[in-house]
């Protein structure tokens, strides 16, 4: 090997950017010398009247536009509840079924509309793989896969979230310690490993449908989501 040549592309272009996303994850943490701080906050009237202010972010190392939400004239204790929600277009904008992510997303929204905390919005859809893949995925699952083994299936992986980019959020909002509004384990195990205390989880809810079952059943075995099946 040429001593002068160029280090190889640890992220080549041809690779599906949620294959690159896991291949930066496991390579372990790399975003040492950003500091993430506040952009701008933007106060947006939503349902019922309520205010909501819509927090943007720079450093963010992944590049995406995650952003947080928090409702005016409500004081959250101390830790807050927070909720790390994962894009889901499906599911957030056109209400689908087959998943319980928007029905997740208005829980959410009630219980920090009357508690106060934060909602941090993701920009990771369908589990990091984008929205194409997805669907590619579902029409996996409509010939039997279940959701993990489909994504695999696609040669991408079950879950390419990172959430190192949540608590940077979380550090650049001054919060330390959280009430952790999830089903999911791998967000308190990913939110302690970059430094936020997690005091308390809080369930997401379970909203099974007749459409949604199969997936539920999935994420409650396959990766131990708390979920009442």
């Amino acid at each position: 090997m040429n001593p002068h040549s160029p280090d190889p592309d640890p992220y080549p272009m041809n690779v599906h950017p949620a294959r690159r996303a896991a291949r930066g994850r496991r390579r372990g943490p790399g975003h040492a010398g950003r500091t993430v701080s506040v952009r701008n906050e933007v106060c947006i009237p939503v349902r019922d009247d309520a205010r909501a202010r819509f927090v943007t972010f720079d450093g963010l190392p992944d590049g995406a536009e995650h952003f947080a939400v928090r409702f005016e004239g409500v004081e959250p204790r101390d830790p807050p509840i927070v909720r790390m929600h994962s894009e889901c277009i499906t599911g957030d904008v056109f209400a689908s079924r087959r998943c319980d992510c928007g029905d997740q997303l208005r829980h959410a929204l009630d219980v920090l509309h009357a508690a106060g905390g934060f909602l941090l919005y993701l920009r990771q859809e369908g589990r990091g793989i984008g929205l194409v893949a997805k669907l590619d995925a579902y029409r996996l699952q409509d010939a039997g896969a279940d959701t993990f083994a489909a994504n695999r299936a696609l040669d991408l992986p079950a879950d390419a979230r990172d959430y190192a980019c949540g608590a940077q959020m979380l550090a650049a909002l001054g919060v330390r310690r959280v009430r952790l509004m999830t089903n999911n384990p791998d967000k308190v195990a990913q939110l302690t490993a970059h430094g936020i205390e997690v005091v308390e989880r809080v369930s997401a809810g379970t909203f099974p449908t007749h459409a949604n079952r199969h997936y539920l059943e999935a994420k409650y075995r396959l990766t131990g989501h708390a979920l009442d099946l």
